[in-house]
């Protein structure tokens, strides 16, 4: 098999997301995807990755990705991550992880050993439907807060509204749809006011608030997972630390800048629930170094970010050495949480899925074909070889799609 064609699509309603095919002359195409620094990211993918591929076996998996990260490109060292680099990296190698799976007739999670358990539980991240597919300006996603009143009923599924302004409202719908564990960022408002610095007691009260709400309303019955986005300094987030410890925190996602080693094992030895990380840092030699420091409880990476699901593999084999879970991040595109449940379904230590409700069940259903089931908390892998899925062709029909093919389509 060859590769004869490297294809990009955007869409303008989701400019945030790249997504990349791999055309062969067997007829396969292989998906990948990738997010933020679009055009940047398109551009990478055709000036440098299609010369090197057209024409190259794509069943050499290993060989591909290591030649196009140290000889094509740049050659990454340290602890890269997020990089338009990496990032067209992380579409292709997804892609190139999907025709190996059609060209064998089997899933994804088949490559990665076949499943560990036929379903995964699930956690929901508050945020609503625009968060994190649009393009913007400024702050590079939504940002809400009580000070700023409503001017209008929250409809359903706008979960970013409703963890600031009625968290108990949301923990009681996501319990009825029988999901048990729920991701809110109450602390972000007062990291960006003050850079991280410190929050005021009267701040911490505000930011407690949310918290208080959801176990007056559902009690025990509700997870609870913070995330900080990586937004805080070590003393103020000890601060927080000690505030939370009455409330029972499922995980403390990103609660400090974290590259800076010494102060994350500072904060895993004071907080209270797992520390878990990195969406922005996580790739092996990052996590070789928490790890080691005992610094980290779980692998939160982001496939679309780190090298795709190769990377992430790889990852999940070095947190098992440490006695340490994974659970891949997903707030961006379907097709990232699609290859997240493959290789949860297939990993023995693999934690829990990161989905998004007004993703789900929203804009990620117009984008591809096929979506993992989810009922009563918990998701299951497609069956399909590969990824199981495909773009929708009313999404390559659409008037605001944008097409740049290197190569041809067939041979």
């Amino acid at each position: 098999m060859k590769i004869t064609g490297v294809e990009t699509v955007q869409v303008g309603e989701f400019g945030n997301l790249v997504w990349v095919r791999l055309y062969t002359d067997e007829g396969l195409i292989g998906l990948g995807e990738t997010f933020r620094n679009p055009e940047a990211t398109v551009a990478y993918v055709h000036e440098t990755c299609a010369p090197y591929l057209i024409g190259k076996d794509p069943l050499c998996r290993e060989a591909r990705m290591r030649e196009l990260s140290a000889k094509v490109g740049n050659h990454f060292n340290g602890f890269p991550t997020r990089s338009v680099e990496v990032r067209g990296n992380s579409a292709i190698d997804i892609a190139l992880w999907d025709l190996d799976g059609q060209q064998l007739g089997v899933p994804i999670y088949r490559l990665l050993g076949g499943r560990t358990r036929e379903r995964i539980r699930i956690y929901n991240t508050c945020a609503g439907g625009s968060y994190n597919n649009k393009l913007r300006q400024g702050y590079n996603t939504d940002l809400v807060s009580r000070d700023v009143p409503l001017d209008a009923p929250i409809g359903p599924c706008e979960d970013l509204l409703m963890q600031v302004h009625e968290p108990a409202r949301l923990a009681s719908e996501l319990l009825e749809q029988g999901i048990t564990a729920m991701k809110i960022w109450p602390f972000d408002v007062f990291a960006l006011r003050n850079d991280g610095a410190d929050i005021s007691a009267a701040e911490l009260r505000q930011a407690l608030w949310p918290i208080e709400q959801i176990r007056g309303a559902v009690g025990d019955r509700m997870d609870i997972l913070i995330e900080y986005h990586g937004l805080w300094r070590l003393p103020a987030a000890l601060k927080i630390a000690d505030a939370l410890r009455e409330h029972e925190i499922y995980w403390h996602e990103e609660p400090i800048w974290m590259q800076n080693f010494d102060d994350l094992a500072r904060y895993r030895d004071r907080v209270r629930g797992r520390v878990a990380g990195s969406e922005n840092l996580g790739t092996v030699p990052w996590y070789r170094e928490v790890f080691v420091r005992g610094a980290l409880d779980v692998a939160h990476f982001d496939i679309g970010w780190i090298g795709g699901v190769s990377e992430g593999q790889r990852i999940a084999h070095l947190a098992a050495a440490f006695d340490r879970f994974i659970a891949p991040h997903d707030c961006t595109g379907p097709v990232t949480l699609i290859a997240n449940v493959h290789m949860l379904a297939a990993a023995p230590n693999a934690l829990v899925a990161e989905t998004v409700r007004s993703h789900t069940g929203g804009f990620y259903r117009e984008i591809v074909d096929r979506m993992p089931a989810i009922e009563s908390g918990f998701i299951r892998p497609l069956e399909g070889p590969g990824l199981g899925a495909a773009l929708s062709p009313d999404l390559l029909a659409r008037s605001d799609v944008r097409v740049r093919l290197s190569g041809v389509r067939s041979a």
